[in-house]
């Protein structure tokens, strides 16, 4: 009991010195007020966290958050996943190219809306393909392969979600 007291009187201290630190570096004006009302809600939150227990209830503060009304800004979500296929794209054929295979296309297929983005399917057009001197192979399947050894290296897609045209 003596060391949840003294435990939660530390905290509060804690928090009273982190706010004063604070707002000695915070310059003055409308930020250092909002700075200012947060640390007083930390305080306020701090101070009451341990009435339950000295209540003998056990209110379960997990609950107070769960029901909210957070909502995914979708606008958000689809830029960064569009951004994380065109991260995907470059890399993989950056790689094939230095690999000695030019002209290659790689076309990614997934949800771009979801939250948990999963590649569906990758497309590999091979149509144009030229194979430089300094290339492993010269054999279209051995090319296959090692392209699709460099597609799963970067991107967490299963083999046969890899597709060749060309």
């Amino acid at each position: 009991m003596i060391d949840g007291i003294s435990n939660w009187i530390l905290s509060i201290a804690g928090i009273i010195c982190l706010s004063v630190i604070v707002e000695l570096i915070m310059p003055e004006g409308q930020l250092n007020r909002y700075i200012k009302g947060v640390f007083s809600f930390i305080v306020v939150f701090v101070i009451i966290m341990p009435i339950p227990k000295l209540l003998k209830t056990d209110y379960d503060f997990s609950n107070i958050f769960e029901n909210s009304e957070i909502q995914i800004n979708q606008d958000y979500l689809y830029q960064i996943n569009l951004d994380k296929i065109s991260l995907a794209q470059e890399q993989i054929e950056s790689k094939i190219h230095s690999r000695g295979y030019q002209n290659v296309k790689v076309y990614i297929n997934c949800d771009i809306f979801d939250n948990a983005m999963e590649y569906k399917s990758i497309n590999v057009d091979l149509s144009s393909l030229v194979i430089s001197e300094n290339a492993e192979h010269k054999d279209i399947t051995k090319i296959k392969k090692d392209i699709t050894k460099i597609i799963i290296d970067i991107v967490d897609i299963d083999e046969e979600a890899i597709l060749y045209d060309g």
